[in-house]
């Protein structure tokens, strides 16, 4: 069994996929081709935001995001341990500094009760993360940045066509940025993502900084990067969109359905807010005993991941920045973590063979 079944999802999006490759391959603009603005039109219709910068990755997208906001060495971002390196490393790398704030125990997200405290004369954006699908607590969020003048960046690689209070993902405070990474819920064949805002400034920064920092050719207006999404990676993604609705309607379905397989089980499932929906980036549940249930499910044919099992705070890389390093959350979750395979395309009797061995592993 897959833990992402992408080959079947290819072979329903076969000839689309193929069409849409060789529209590309006929007119040779690999970079910057016409699809580019297509898919930028797309998904600002699908978000609701006003402007959408693609760009090669979710990584570049938050890097690109904060140097538009002007993020410069000794400034602060609030954000959280519990996540992949990439949220914290593009703060790094731009010289600012990556101040951690605790989880929610049962979401895993950003607990914004503790943002504010962190808040310095040196703050200068909050970057919560999305995880697992489901948006972070984002209106409590822009109201505090609104009050102390700071930028809100939604990491939102896992959440792209999840809902918070009726609006999507992205679309949802200052920056939104999303993956096209092949796993995430809308995946491209490769590297690729986008930045959503609805501010016109922040958007033609952005627009300039993925080419090298041009304004027109060979005019460098500002300091950039080479970030562009490449033309093919665009026509795979539009081709995927073309069924994107009906994959959300399935992983919510499946969501449900893995909620009700395991009722009883003595697993723990994510919690998730009356006022949102999860798109199941992961479907990650909490267990004890991880790397025994683990094993004993490797022996039946069920593949599982853990997303994560260590914070930053606790990687070599970021331990410079974990201040007093007390967030037993994080420290809590990454013990117990573990997603089950998930994918639109996952089958009932699959769902099945999973739950029963989920349950036969912690007999």
């Amino acid at each position: 069994m897959p833990f992402i079944d992408l080959a079947s999802q290819y072979q329903a999006l076969k000839p689309r996929i193929a069409e849409r490759m060789q529209r590309v391959l006929d007119h040779g603009q690999y970079i910057m081709g016409p699809e580019v603005a297509e898919l930028e039109g797309q998904l600002i219709a699908f978000t609701g935001a006003r402007h959408c910068i693609t760009v090669s990755s979710g990584t570049e997208a938050l890097l690109i995001a904060l140097m538009a906001q002007g993020v410069k060495p000794g400034d602060e971002v609030i954000t959280t341990p519990f996540t992949f390196a990439a949220t914290a490393e593009v703060i790094v790398l731009l010289g600012a500094v990556p101040v951690f704030v605790d989880i929610e125990p049962d979401t895993c997200n950003l607990d914004v009760s503790q943002v504010e405290a962190r808040i310095t004369p040196r703050t200068r954006a909050i970057m919560p993360v999305s995880l697992y699908g489901q948006v972070a607590d984002m209106a409590p969020l822009n109201d505090i940045a609104a009050r102390h003048g700071l930028t809100v960046i939604e990491d939102a690689a896992q959440s792209f066509g999840a809902t918070y209070q009726g609006r999507r993902s992205g679309a949802l405070s200052t920056f939104g940025c999303t993956s096209f990474f092949p796993s995430k819920p809308l995946g491209c064949y490769g590297d690729g993502g986008a930045i959503f805002t609805s501010d016109d400034t922040l958007a033609q920064a952005c627009r300039e900084i993925r080419v090298h920092g041009q304004s027109a050719r060979y005019t460098h207006t500002r300091v950039g990067v080479g970030g562009r999404m490449d033309t093919l990676q665009c026509a795979v993604v539009l081709a995927k969109l073309e069924r994107f609705g009906w994959e959300l309607q399935r992983r919510a379905e499946i969501g449900a359905r893995y909620a009700a397989l395991l009722a009883g089980s003595g697993v723990q499932l994510l919690a998730v807010r009356p006022d949102r929906d999860c798109v199941w980036g992961q479907y990650t549940v909490f267990v004890d005993g991880r790397a025994d249930v683990q094993a004993r499910l490797q022996a039946l044919g069920i593949p599982t991941a853990v997303h994560y099992p260590k914070p930053l705070h606790r990687q070599p890389a970021y331990a410079a920045f974990s201040g007093d390093g007390h967030f037993p959350q994080s420290d809590a979750a990454s013990e117990r973590v573990m997603s089950l395979p998930m994918s639109a395309d996952l089958t009932e009797a699959q769902q099945d063979r999973v739950a029963q061995a989920l349950r036969q592993s912690l007999a």
